[in-house]
């Protein structure tokens, strides 16, 4: 059975697909200061890029326990596409965190 069709729904250029994926690994493998530092270069080049703004969310809240940073993260998602529900509830997640 062959997997589906991965859709590029933010229609990001093969470089851009290949340095997520080099990124995803990087944060599986723990190398979260290379995924930083790859995340946040593309993020100079692609300042709207929303995957690229999730992974740094992902990498400040989940890994870093840096929730202000990943909050502004969720949010820049959400001013850029208000009906993201990922963004939303991770968002939500970090700010409760950040309460305590």
């Amino acid at each position: 059975m062959t997997p589906p069709a991965f859709h590029n729904t933010y229609n990001l250029s093969e470089s851009q697909l290949e340095q997520l994926d080099r990124a995803e690994e990087l944060m599986e493998t723990q190398k979260l200061n290379h995924a930083e530092n790859l995340l946040l270069e593309m993020l100079e080049k692609s300042p709207e890029c929303i995957p690229v703004l999730n992974n740094l969310g992902v990498i400040y809240g989940k890994y870093f326990l840096e929730y202000e940073k990943a909050i502004s993260y969720y949010e820049k998602v959400l001013s850029l596409e208000p009906s993201n529900e990922w963004a939303r509830n991770e968002r939500r997640r970090y700010e409760r965190y950040n309460s305590y």
